[in-house]
């Protein structure tokens, strides 16, 4: 049950966040398109693990860098828009999972099949 709880949790922090990013004033994360695409929160809620991923993959040290700059006013707007006991601490990590998978996705399209009648499986959707 307590699971549960978490995951909603983390569902509510995830999108409160995408909204205030918007409202976020560094230059380092205004100018960028990030998308946060998970938040693992401890069971004692006094730390979010907020992974990110940017568009533009470039610049991405200075967007954690800002993000980081930025935790603080992220999460006194996050306390007054969650009714939580205790306001997680946000830790903003790179999330590199999409060019992972990317990744594995290309090593399969040049995998060739070890049995010739099998050739006639594709890999694409």
């Amino acid at each position: 049950m307590a699971s549960n709880r978490i995951g909603r949790i983390n569902d509510e922090i995830r999108r409160e966040l995408s909204e205030l990013l918007r409202s976020v004033k560094d230059p380092r994360v205004s100018g960028s398109m990030l998308t946060i695409t998970h938040v693992d929160t401890t069971t004692d809620l006094r730390y979010a693990r907020v992974y990110v991923t940017a568009l533009d993959r470039t610049g991405e040290k200075d967007l954690m860098k800002g993000l980081k700059s930025a935790s603080g006013f992220l999460r006194r707007e996050l306390g007054h828009r969650l009714d939580l006991r205790y306001t997680p601490e946000l830790q903003f990590l790179a999330d590199d999972s999409i060019a992972h998978g990317a990744h594995i996705l290309d090593m399969l399209h040049h995998v060739k099949p070890a049995n010739p009648e099998n050739e006639h499986i594709v890999l694409d959707d």
